[in-house]
């Protein structure tokens, strides 16, 4: 049974879905591929691979949208995620 407690990539996906309605989200816990390098712990939950297809992206270029990305997840990146690989597409962008 669950306890209620979220993980990283559960809060991550819901601050996404919420800031962007996004049409497609994948986020990714890439931790272990990390083992050993700057950043990572024990437990994982430091580096994370976003891809995501929102709206919201249409008409902005990539660095404005991976600094929308990283404002909605402000206070992940500030405790605890070290590393953050963003796609942030606008829907029928490949």
């Amino acid at each position: 049974m669950s306890t209620g407690t979220k993980n990283t990539g559960d809060r991550i996906a819901e601050k996404l879905t919420t800031a962007f309605s996004p049409s497609a989200l994948d986020v990714i816990d890439e931790s272990e591929r990390h083992h050993g390098h700057a950043g990572w712990r024990e437990g994982g939950e430091t580096h994370f691979r976003v891809k995501i297809v929102a709206q919201a992206f249409a008409g902005k270029s990539r660095v404005d949208r991976h600094r929308m990305v990283n404002d909605a997840l402000a206070d992940e990146l500030a405790g605890g995620v070290h590393a953050l690989a963003v796609s942030a597409k606008a829907p029928g962008e490949d």
